[in-house]
């Protein structure tokens, strides 16, 4: 489902989950992340719900909170996003211990072309969500790197919330992958 005609990039507040049909291949990108099988089945067959919540704290710094759920209510990994493009390790549940930093930022900004295709002229306007992560090497024992935008795009004639991906695997895989998202209502 599209998302409703005053959304945009500056609040992507709002319930989504991801439209398998219209996005990219993502088995490939966590099998080289080192996720299990028996863990990519699951995400594989189950709805991911993303319940986005999209805010400034009291000293004007722009967060995003993302809860994840799972088909049947399971929780999945929370993500908690300042957007000062400063460095924070973390152990995730699914991807191990990991690096990562998210800004917002113009789409020219970007060095990779794959991540500055196809964002609705309010995204351009108002810059994309870039998030880059990395796996902690010395920690999980793989090296990848997901580079992502986050915005607005105009999919098969309707506005939906999208993430262009950039994947980088152990051995220098290099995937390019868009996912998009249905809205399902707000938080």
């Amino acid at each position: 489902m599209a998302v409703p005609a005053d959304f945009t990039i500056l609040n992507l507040s709002g319930k989504f989950t991801m439209n398998k049909a219209m996005s990219g291949d993502t088995d490939t990108i966590l099998t080289l992340q080192d996720v299990g099988w028996v863990k990519r089945k699951v995400i594989a067959n189950a709805t991911v719900t993303l319940a986005i919540k999209h805010y400034k704290d009291d000293a004007g710094v722009e967060k995003i909170d993302i809860d994840q759920t799972l088909t049947g209510g399971f929780p999945g990994p929370k993500e908690e996003r300042t957007l000062s493009w400063t460095e924070r390790s973390d152990k995730d549940g699914l991807f191990g211990h990991v690096v990562g930093k998210t800004r917002r930022c113009q789409v020219s900004d970007l060095e990779e072309e794959f991540l500055k295709k196809n964002w609705t002229p309010d995204t351009i306007e108002h810059g994309v969500i870039q998030f880059l992560v990395k796996s902690d090497t010395p920690k999980s024992g793989t090296s990848w790197i997901a580079n992502q935008a986050w915005g607005i795009q105009e999919v098969n004639g309707e506005r939906r919330y999208a993430r262009n991906m950039k994947f980088t695997g152990p051995k220098g895989e290099d995937i390019e992958t868009l996912l998009v998202y249905d809205y399902v209502g707000p938080v």
